[in-house]
């Protein structure tokens, strides 16, 4: 079983501390990657010393970098973006929003926010309006409207929903009856099969 050991951050490593912290982390994670890439060391007096400047910058820019994430976020309430996608006649479309997605939006409009701030609760595969989540900290998030548009003119009413038959498969609107569903069909569309029209009245 892999033990833990303590090593002294030279770097700042994401999600897990900033130059000159102490920290306590799996024996494969240090020796495979930390150690390597010369973002931490054996700790000791000497070294910790050593880094107290380099920390008192990293310290610093955390501050600045709370901060703006902080401004960010008061800015990002509210904000709306919208997105144009292909979709059929029904509005749903043919791929999904992503992520990446919503965060290229917002950094368009002059938002500092990544792929990873993005929180979807649901994937976003319809023409509508959306609420999302904008994390940027535990406890620094706001919710923005993420409004998806067709490409294109359809007509799509927003009270009609989309049913499906037995087998999954979509059924139009005003279909329900030439389905047969529930036996309310016209006559005319249930003959039976090998029945010959009545010829037309002259």
């Amino acid at each position: 079983m892999a033990k833990d050991i303590q090593l002294l951050l030279t770097e700042s490593v994401d999600n897990l501390g900033i130059v000159g912290d102490v920290v306590k982390v799996r024996a494969g994670y240090a020796r495979n990657y930390l150690l390597p890439m010369g973002l931490a060391t054996e700790p000791s007096d000497d070294k910790v010393k050593a880094l107290a400047a380099k920390r008192a910058d990293a310290e610093r820019m955390q501050r600045e970098m709370r901060l703006q994430r902080e401004q960010t976020i008061e800015k990002l309430e509210g904000i709306e973006v919208e997105l144009k996608r292909s979709c059929n006649d029904q509005g749903l479309l043919y791929g999904s929003v992503t992520q990446q997605d919503i965060a290229e939006a917002l950094v368009a409009k002059g938002f500092a926010v990544k792929a990873r701030d993005i929180r979807l609760s649901q994937t976003i595969k319809r023409i509508e309006s959306h609420h999302v989540l904008v994390k940027l900290d535990r406890d620094l998030e706001a919710e923005v409207i993420v409004k998806v548009v067709a490409d294109r003119d359809i007509a799509v009413d927003d009270k009609v929903e989309v049913e499906v038959d037995d087998e999954g498969n979509m059924i139009m609107p005003g279909e329900q009856g030439r389905r047969g569903r529930g036996g309310r069909g016209r006559r005319e569309d249930r003959a039976p099969a090998g029945a010959e029209a009545a010829p037309a009245a002259e």
